[in-house]
């Protein structure tokens, strides 16, 4: 069953051991995002940019850097898993099938364990397995992860929007 995200994402009271978050937005990694991505990150590789190299390989064409593939799945579900908390680990990451420029990515994401923290009363650990897929629906990549993700009466961040005083308007909270 795919559980829609609540706004402001999930606190720990809202993970369920077997639930499934779909997030709803994909991205589409274009030739500019691979090119920058692998130039930020000092990746050498030629199969990530060198299109007369790439064409000689298996692919025969250029392949996305799998570092950003991890990096935009990821933050596709943050707000399904870890807008209220912060990374532990990620274990188990695959690569069973390639992305390449013009892909869109989405991501899914199954609660594997939920439990409190022995050290951290006010905040709970929260274990998912992560999976990406392209717009075929073919899964490139799965990784397990872990968050300490906060219970939502010691959450830090309600109330941090900034809402302006606006002189004679009755409607702002």
């Amino acid at each position: 069953m795919s559980t829609p995200t609540p706004a402001g994402g999930r606190y720990l009271e809202d993970f369920e051991v077997g639930a499934v978050y779909r997030c709803p937005v994909g991205r589409t990694i274009t030739e500019t995002d691979n090119t920058w991505f692998t130039l930020l990150t000092n990746n050498t590789n030629q199969i990530h940019f060198n299109e007369d190299y790439a064409s000689r390989t298996p692919w025969g064409r250029c392949l996305v850097n799998s570092a950003l593939t991890l990096s935009v799945v990821a933050g596709l579900g943050v707000a399904d898993f870890s807008a209220n908390g912060f990374a532990l680990g990620w274990d188990e990451i695959k690569l069973p099938h390639p992305v390449f420029a013009g892909d869109t990515l989405y991501s899914m994401t199954e609660v594997l364990e939920v439990r409190p923290s022995e050290s951290r009363p006010e905040q709970g650990i929260v274990r998912v397995r992560t999976t990406g897929l392209n717009q075929d629906g073919v899964a490139v990549i799965e990784y397990v992860r872990s968050a300490m993700i906060w219970k939502r009466a010691h959450a830090p961040n309600s109330g941090l929007f900034p809402v302006p005083a606006i002189p004679g308007d009755s409607h702002v909270q």
